[in-house]
């Protein structure tokens, strides 16, 4: 007999927080959900629908591409390293046949659509190691008009570059807690505001690691907190082609890291920067084994004078939300659900 599931979460920032006694649809490959794909359950779920809507995915290996085209919606896997979303996907080919990115990646995400959770599960674009092509490949992408968007305790695998392309640089807002993130250039690369936390990132290129767009509003900005940065020998840490604005808190970085400070990748024609280029700030990072001129903490060059303990999520997101009330109580509740 199945026994109920429990998922506490307080609602986005439009809502009062509610509480969920079970999952609204669980996805299955052995037949024992509702639906044996997570398209199907997609598909299933209303239009309009005022809570967050719980799609619960037991273990297994999904080979599936799932596109998101309603809101409100968070995917809980049954295990982070267990519940596997895999498909590959080549950007240039999908492009060859298609107008624009929508289903260039594992996982699509809309235009337009919102509040989207991520927890407890891998996203893997696989196509680099099935075919020997490590150009762009997305296993999450969205693009104007969404935002809002969380990744709690998942892995994100991409091989190839543009790992996760979260490209609303309007008013894009995403948070990622407790990851893993691997890929080729530029594998994390947000637009707008972004906060990681307690995450861990592997590069495989030497180009670029992270990227930022920040060249609609002065105020985004790229912060990622008490994580740790590996890859091959001689990996780099970031560059950026337009206005871009970083903060790295308490990082540390693997002996295999260049010594090569995050950079501005000049365009032909040349691009000018709004608000120029040393918008990038550290404190208290470190490399193993190494020390480095340019990483040195340096947040009072900030215009905004920020000390480390001021780095919160409402100073980054400028207190447009506040994502950690959403997952304040999922990780608990998690471990708690049984069958």
């Amino acid at each position: 007999m199945t026994k109920p599931i429990i998922l506490i979460t307080a609602a986005h920032l439009f809502l009062l927080p509610v509480t969920f006694a079970k999952p609204d649809l669980i996805v299955a490959k052995d037949g024992s959900g509702n639906y044996i794909t997570i398209q199907a359950a997609l598909n299933a779920v209303p239009s309009f629908h005022e809570k967050i809507f719980i799609i619960f995915i037991k273990n297994g290996l999904y080979e599936e591409k799932i596109f998101i085209e309603k809101s409100n919606i968070a995917f809980v896997g049954e295990s982070r390293e267990s519940t596997i979303i895999e498909f590959a996907e080549l950007r240039k080919n999908w492009r060859d046949n298609h107008p624009d990115d929508y289903g260039a990646g594992v996982v699509n995400i809309k235009n337009k659509v919102t509040d989207i959770i991520f927890c407890a599960l891998t996203i893997h674009n696989n196509y680099g190691s099935l075919y020997g092509d490590n150009d762009h490949q997305f296993a999450i992408r969205a693009g104007e008009g969404v935002t809002r968007i969380i990744i709690d305790d998942c892995n994100i695998i991409a091989d190839g570059g543009d790992t996760v392309a979260l490209w609303n640089n309007e008013d894009g807002m995403y948070y990622h807690n407790n990851c893993y993130f691997e890929g080729w250039v530029d594998y994390v690369c947000p637009r707008g505001y972004c906060l990681i936390e307690n995450s861990k990132f592997f590069g495989h290129n030497l180009t670029a690691s992270i990227w930022h767009d920040g060249s609609i509003n002065e105020d985004h900005k790229f912060v990622i907190k008490n994580s740790r940065f590996d890859g091959v020998e001689g990996f780099p840490l970031g560059r950026f082609h337009w206005d871009a604005q970083f903060y790295l808190i308490d990082c540390t970085f693997s002996y295999n890291m260049a010594d090569k400070q995050l950079f501005f990748a000049p365009s032909n024609p040349p691009r000018i920067l709004q608000w120029g280029e040393d918008r990038i700030y550290y404190s208290n990072c470190t490399v193993e084994g190494k020390e480095y001129s340019w990483l040195k903490d340096n947040l009072e060059e900030s215009e905004e004078h920020p000390t480390k303990e001021e780095i919160t999520e409402d100073w980054i997101f400028n207190g447009l939300w506040n994502p950690t009330k959403v997952l304040q109580k999922t990780d608990s509740v998690i471990s708690m659900i049984k069958y």
